[in-house]
């Protein structure tokens, strides 16, 4: 049997109860995208998308082909390392913590590492404190640090001045500069290049440098009884390359669709695990509505390839690990229930409502592949047949 998992980044279902905590009371990313573009994604709707609680954007089809649902996320916090922590089995009790700006402690270790000065170092749109300080980087070579209400340490640098290699030794430096008291969940190397005007950042070069999860987690117990874990796009990145037998680059959310195909027709027994980002990084902090909806759309054409590379008691599982509403205020992500979707040849079409945990889906993958995971999580995997 095939696992896949396939995390369709910061497509929210709707605020979770505490997202008024998180300045996101009335995000939904799904709802908000769709309506805003009348985008129609006629795939996932058979499928069952417009069943679950809470989503209105979408057609309630009476016979839906798969099995639905959302969950809410226990852990406290908004980001891309929280949710896929929490989707196998890490639950935090506390946020990674954030920084308006960084300590000059940390400042004056991440020069001495870098061997020049630094640029920068607030919160910050990355496109736009390229294009603020791009110039002033061309002529200093000093590194362009900057972060975001994520708890993540960025480093921009334009490829013309300062090498790839060079760019990533100097944020695993910071990686190793950033923990204890001053622990970032993630090191971003952010690399770019073109002309003042008209910079543009280079998705395919960028590297993140994520903390290791706490303990073990579904990954782990997977790889430690036999099975093939397969990384797809950045989701190795987020675990600290931690848990896998394998990791497959991808370029962009189609490349990772093709890579992801790929995976599932190995026939392997194990889990394919997929992270689609474009949606995250291309739309929703650029507050884009219209290419999220576009983003959308492609996938949702890709929908009958996917379900189709399935045999016998193979499972896709779509999910999503948090919110980036593209009509929200500001352009962070928001605090949202995650999407469920889960399909199979042999699948049993049911509601399965709410989950208490995103770590429900972790505990369902073990509980499919045949493993003992005493972690956190409820498997929904009995409901699927």
């Amino acid at each position: 049997m095939t696992v896949t998992v396939l995390v369709l980044d910061s497509v929210g279902l709707g605020a979770l109860p505490d997202a008024p905590d998180f300045g996101d009371a009335k995000a939904h990313t799904l709802d908000h995208t769709l309506q805003a573009t009348g985008v129609e994604l006629p795939n996932f709707a058979r499928l069952g998308l417009g069943c679950i609680a809470g989503v209105s954007s979408v057609p309630k089809v009476a016979t839906p082909s798969g099995a639905f649902g959302r969950m809410a996320e226990r852990s406290p916090g908004k980001d891309t390392t929280t949710g896929h922590w929490e989707f196998t089995g890490v639950i935090l009790e506390y946020a990674f913590r954030t920084f308006a700006h960084f300590p000059d402690a940390v400042m004056e270790a991440f020069d001495a590492a870098t061997g020049r000065g630094h640029l920068g170092n607030r919160p910050a749109s990355g496109t736009v404190i390229i294009e603020e300080l791009g110039s002033a980087h061309l002529e200093s070579g000093n590194p362009i640090v900057y972060t975001s209400a994520d708890s993540v340490f960025q480093v921009a640098s334009h490829t013309g001045v300062v090498p790839l290699t060079t760019l990533y030794t100097w944020c695993e430096a910071a990686r190793e500069i950033l923990q204890g008291e001053y622990a970032v969940a993630r090191v971003i190397a952010r690399p770019f290049e073109g002309e003042p005007g008209s910079f543009v950042r280079i998705g395919t070069a960028r590297r993140d440098y994520s903390l290791r999860p706490p303990h073990e987690t579904v990954l782990d117990a997977l790889k430690a009884s036999g099975h093939e874990v397969v990384g797809i796009g950045k989701i190795p990145d987020i675990y600290s390359h931690q848990g896998f037998t394998r990791e497959v680059a991808s370029k962009s959310n189609m490349d990772g669709v093709d890579r992801t195909v790929e995976a599932i027709r190995e026939r392997q027994s194990g889990l394919v695990f997929t992270n689609l980002v474009e949606f995250d990084s291309l739309y929703g902090h650029r507050r884009d509505p219209e290419g999220y909806a576009r983003a959308l759309a492609e996938v949702d054409e890709r929908l009958p390839e996917l379900l189709g590379a399935l045999r016998g008691d193979d499972v896709l599982l779509f999910a999503s690990d948090h919110g980036n509403d593209p009509t929200w205020v500001g352009s962070d992500h928001t605090r949202e229930y995650g999407l469920l979707l889960a399909y199979s040849p042999k699948i049993v079409p049911r509601d399965l409502g709410t989950r208490a945990s995103f770590a429900d889906l972790g505990a369902t993958v073990a509980n499919l592949l045949g493993i003992r995971w005493s972690g956190a999580g409820e498997s929904f995997g009995e409901l699927l047949w």
